[in-house]
């Protein structure tokens, strides 16, 4: 979630860090919004507005105070008093129950400076609705004391912590998931349905009250080899960590939130989530990776036996012309596989085509006129292109500099270019311009003939990459060809 910073942007003081802290901030107070059962609302002081909404968050766990969005929004009159109070004495204050944003609605209002190197940076709101008779469950009694201890936390500048898991792997545990409280011994004071219920699936749990929560994960688990070192900090709720365990086929990722005051960890939070689907899945697709690459490992492999077999055959042909032609046949071929190679070695379907026509450009120039003397240089980034495209662009270069190397020098020393240019069109498109120059003998007279190569790479220009091929005379001598094509995304 990210932060409407543009109504503060010309005069926020803030200082070294103090954004990324308020990023990190909103990135992460779900969880605090599902605790506490309120609407979140993040406020910053504005020289005409007042204050005004830089982030809004609906609670998961209960219903939502404000159907519409208030990002953006100056502050209300009835709000404004007790968020300057807030800011002003930096520490949590309370409204009477029945005010708030909505008089029809009975709600109870705290304001939370988010204090960092003790400058308020801005002001937290949440909105409890009081409006049920109900008398509240020792669930919700527990998380609405974890939200109110990381909104002191907020006021003190220890939580959000920088130390806490930002990466993107996916499976991150949510308050709903499940949720166990430590005291400072890591012995449990509570935990949710769902925390005991996602441990059992680990083994034969019957309880996790006043029990250590390490001794029972280390008594869960089947191979400890297999043990993240992370695991005892965060257990024991020491470090602000994720970490991630299996047993018995489960595998369930765990979260600490260490609680602190200004002088000491007296408590925390460990959020844990059944991620055994979802890591099953991810398998899935591990294995179906591998396959991919296994099959054009093999076709690489098939295809340079192919060439193999055309090489073998060519040594015995008699015929002067049915010999270049299997050669010819051989060197279409090997591109072929030289792609298929490059596809092997990734996960990813796209090619990086520099790599691959940097060994290309120079073995095709030496296989159409291994007795030339024939120098090849290259300008310009292909990029990645997908493979589908990679392929039929890799023969088609492949052809044209064997036609500039047999026709164009004629067993003469020369140079041939290689030279490519990606751009965006006016509407988006990527386009890719790709040069192929000789310094050699030039176009030859009238009408341009056209062997099985020049047909080839026709064919392929217009309906595998549906582009256009032009030849002309380049400046100083020799032969100029120039390929245009969009890439497909």
């Amino acid at each position: 979630m990210a932060i409407f910073m543009d109504p503060i942007r010309d005069h926020a003081d803030l200082g070294p860090g103090d954004a990324e802290w308020l990023h990190l901030l909103v990135g992460d107070w779900q969880m605090v919004a599902d605790l506490a059962f309120a609407d979140l609302a993040l406020w910053f002081p504005h020289p005409e507005l007042g204050y005004v909404a830089l982030a809004h968050v609906r609670p998961s766990t209960t219903h939502t105070m404000f159907h519409s969005d208030i990002v953006g929004d100056p502050i209300r009159s009835d709000l404004r008093a007790i968020v300057d109070k807030a800011w002003a004495s930096k520490s949590i204050e309370r409204s009477p129950d029945t005010s708030g944003w909505n008089h029809e609605l009975a709600m109870r209002v705290e304001a939370v400076p988010m204090v960092r190197n003790g400058k308020t940076l801005a002001v937290v709101t949440t909105h409890l609705d009081l409006s049920s008779s109900r008398m509240p469950s020792r669930l919700e009694l527990t998380y609405r004391q974890c939200a109110y201890d990381l909104l002191k936390m907020g006021t003190l500048g220890l939580w959000p912590d920088f130390a806490s898991p930002t990466g993107s792997r996916r499976g991150a545990p949510r308050v709903g998931d499940g949720l166990i409280r430590l005291d400072a011994d890591g012995i449990v004071q509570y935990a949710s349905p769902n925390g005991v219920s996602a441990y059992r699936r680990l083994g034969e749990v019957e309880s996790l009250e006043g029990r250590s929560l390490a001794e029972v994960t280390a008594s869960l688990l089947t191979d400890r080899r297999l043990v993240d070192e992370t695991l005892p900090l965060v257990v024991t709720g020491r470090m602000p960590w994720r970490t991630e365990i299996e047993s018995h086929g489960v595998s369930l990722s765990l979260r600490a939130i260490p609680l602190r005051d200004a002088n000491q960890r007296y408590a925390a939070l460990v959020l844990c989530r059944d991620v055994s689907e979802l890591r099953r899945r991810e398998q899935e697709l591990v294995t179906k990776d591998a396959t991919i690459r296994e099959i054009h490992h093999r076709v690489k492999n098939n295809l340079q036996t192919v060439a193999a077999l055309l090489r073998m055959q060519s040594r015995r042909m008699q015929s002067e012309e049915g010999k270049q032609g299997l050669e010819q046949a051989m060197r279409r071929v090997a591109s072929i596989a030289l792609v298929h190679e490059t596809l092997s070695q990734g996960l990813a379907q796209n090619v990086d085509f520099d790599e691959l026509i940097d060994r290309q450009f120079r073995l095709s120039a030496e296989v159409a006129s291994p007795s030339q003397q024939v120098r090849t240089e290259r300008h310009g980034v292909f990029g990645e292109l997908p493979s589908d495209f990679a392929t039929p662009l890799a023969l088609v270069i492949n052809e044209l500099v064997a036609n500039a190397v047999e026709h164009g020098l004629q067993d003469r020393v020369g140079t041939v270019w290689l030279g490519a240019e990606r751009s965006v069109d006016e509407s988006g498109v990527q386009r890719l311009v790709v040069t192929i120059e000789d310094d050699g003998v030039g176009l030859p007279p009238g009408p341009l003939t056209e062997g099985l190569g020049l047909q080839i790479v026709r064919t392929l220009v217009t309906s595998e990459l549906g582009g256009s091929i032009t030849w002309q005379p380049r400046e100083g001598g020799g032969t100029t060809v120039q390929l245009e094509m969009a890439i497909a995304g």
